[in-house]
Parts: structure tokens; C-alpha cells; sequence
């Protein structure tokens, strides 16, 4: 099944370890609407967290063309900023453009995270096992230190299947403007069968309020993907 840019998967076997390097970009900026806006987002709101010689994490850094851009953006700050990629050779690639960064390759329930300011996730939680993903919030709150935070942007469902059946429709046509085809757009879904699991607004606000944060919320939405601010 062709996905677009030359990407070939069978049903339900999507996997990032498959995406040639030089389309990953490409790739993604067509298939989640305002992605390049939201990476801004993450950069203003980084000002408000990011003080001198802080920890930062990116988890699911993929590129790392965030982390580049943070570390332009605070150049003074000293920080430490830290991406977190399970996919080894996405993460070699982002050490070698990025060596004033330092990657891990890590799966981000195998790790330990240590005391930090700002923390980020762009669209990595939604591939996480849903039995995982509590923990790995309660992990983040854990770490960051009072009146840090953590950035969350992921793909939500609606809140009833009539929202999301208009939601799903309206993304239908977004693709089509992006110049996808019919193929394409069938050959995705059937590829993350069982392997995307969003949740709605309520099941992603919940994650984060068992986890701890108290003051949430949200500072972005467009169809059916939504950015959460949360304050420890």
C-alpha cells in the first residue's frame, strides 16, 4: 500500500523505523495540519520555562528540528536540552546535524528523567500503548520542577461519534488539498490500525489531572489535533 512520498505499509504496521530520513519532514508536514505553527508555539512558550542552565526534554524528538531550533532560540541560556527517540537511526541522523544536543535512543518508558524546566511531546503519546501512558504522564509530572511545564500536542477524537464523523470528513479533505490521493489516504488509515490510539480531549485533560498538573489548558486546536499547556 503506497501512503504518500514513496512510503509502502501493509495493514496495521505503521512504523516510523520505515520513513526514508529525507521524507520524514515532508511527510509530516502534510499530514498534520499547521505542524511548522505548532513547533512556533512550542518555541514561544518555551520562554516562559526555559531559564539559565535548565534541563529540557523533547520525548519522540524524531528530527530534531525543534530541539535545533530551542537551542537557537536560548543560545544564552545555557540549557541542556535532551531529545528522547526510539528510532535509532532517526536519532543518529538528529545527533550528527544537532551536536550541541544530546539524543537518546530510547523508548521514553525505558528511562529515567531527571529534574527539568519545560518538557515536550509532538504527536508521541497517541503511539504509546494506552495501558502505558498514565505512567509515563506521572513520570513527567514527577520530574519537572514547581511551576515548570509540559507542552502536549497529539491527535484527539471528538466527543461523539457525530463530531467525529464530521471531524473525520472535514480531515479527509484537508489530505486531498495536500494533494494525497485516494490511495494514500486509505492505505494510512489501514496502516495505523491498532498502532494510533488517540484520545479525546477529556481522556488527555484526565491523563494529566491523575497525573498531578492542576492548571491545564488548551492552547491550540485545529480539526482533530490539540495542544495542552500544563503547569506543576
Amino acid at each position: 500500500m503506497n501512503l504518500g512520498e514513496n512510503i509502502k505499509k501493509g495493514s496495521a504496521s505503521w512504523s516510523f523505523e520505515d520513513i526514508p530520513l529525507d521524507k520524514f519532514e515532508t511527510h509530516i508536514e502534510r499530514s498534520i495540519p499547521c505542524y511548522k505553527l505548532t513547533h512556533d508555539l512550542g518555541l514561544w512558550t518555551s520562554d516562559f520555562f526555559c531559564s539559565q542552565n535548565s534541563r529540557v526534554y523533547d520525548i519522540g524528538s524524531s528530527s530534531g528540528k525543534f530541539l535545533g531550533n530551542l537551542h537557537k532560540r536560548h543560545l544564552e541560556k545555557n540549557l541542556e536540552l535532551i531529545g528522547i527517540e526510539p528510532v535509532e537511526e532517526m536519532c543518529k541522523d538528529s545527533q550528527r546535524k544537532y551536536n550541541q544536543i544530546n539524543f537518546i535512543n530510547s523508548d521514553i518508558r525505558d528511562i529515567s528523567l531527571e529534574k527539568s524546566s519545560f518538557i515536550t511531546s509532538y504527536y508521541t503519546m497517541q503511539f504509546i500503548p494506552t495501558a502505558c501512558r498514565q505512567d509515563i504522564i506521572s513520570k513527567i509530572y514527577e520530574s519537572l520542577e514547581w511551576g515548570s511545564s509540559f507542552l502536549m500536542f497529539e491527535k484527539v477524537r471528538a466527543p461523539d461519534a457525530r463530531f467525529q464523523d464530521y471531524m473525520t470528513q472535514i480531515y479527509t479533505e484537508y489530505k486531498v488539498k495536500q494533494n494525497y490521493t485516494a490511495e494514500n489516504i486509505l492505505s494510512k488509515a489501514q496502516s495505523l490500525k491498532g498502532v494510533l490510539e488517540p484520545f479525546s480531549h477529556k481522556g488527555n485533560m484526565d491523563l494529566l489531572k491523575r497525573a498531578g498538573f492542576k492548571d491545564v489548558m488548551s492552547i491550540y486546536k485545529f480539526i482533530c489535533f490539540e495542544g495542552f499547556l500544563a503547569i506543576k
